[in-house]
């Protein structure tokens, strides 16, 4: 019995755990993305309506999705393995960081002021570092300061959006 004789006599089987799971996350993406967007009027192709673009890139994204399920199927790869939850949590918490500290908020007791791109930017930078298994901290402060005073360059100076800098010492 030759090889592809036995593939075959064996069916549809799982081959690659990884890639089934990941498929099925982005049709279950696609979906939400398309659920959330559903109200949202499609427009023509000569005059573009708000719920273009979601409901393209869910489309994109459930077609990829399926592709990603049809080779699981087909073609052997990894098994589904567990990941660092540490990624998660500091690149996660680094973005709730960074909203939070850009305008400001009020929580009860707790008042933070308008903090402004130059410190929720290197902020957030540092804490989303955190998440790499390699830190080096002397590269990382300097890539969050380069990276601010970029950030700061482009969308206060070239772009000319009103994003404080920094409110709390030179009311910018």
């Amino acid at each position: 019995m030759s090889l592809n004789q036995i593939e075959r006599a064996q069916g549809l089987r799982v081959r690659s755990s990884q890639d089934l799971a990941a498929g099925l996350f982005m049709i279950l993406l696609a979906g939400i993305a398309f659920v959330m967007s559903y109200e949202l009027p499609m427009g023509t192709l000569r005059q573009l309506g708000p719920g273009m673009l979601p409901k393209s890139f869910a489309a994109i994204c459930a077609a990829l999705g399926a592709l990603l399920v049809i080779s699981s199927l087909r073609f052997h790869g990894e098994k589904l393995s567990g990941w660092s939850w540490r990624g998660v949590f500091f690149v996660l918490g680094a973005a709730c960081v960074f909203a939070l500290c850009i305008r400001g908020f009020d929580l009860g007791p707790i008042h933070v002021p308008q903090l402004g791109l130059a410190v929720a930017g290197p902020l957030v930078i540092l804490i989303s570092g955190l998440a790499a298994d390699d830190l080096k901290p002397k590269e990382l402060v300097i890539f969050a300061v380069v990276m601010s005073t970029a950030c700061a360059l482009l969308f206060k100076y070239a772009l000319s959006l009103p994003i404080p800098l920094a409110p709390w010492l030179l009311g910018i």
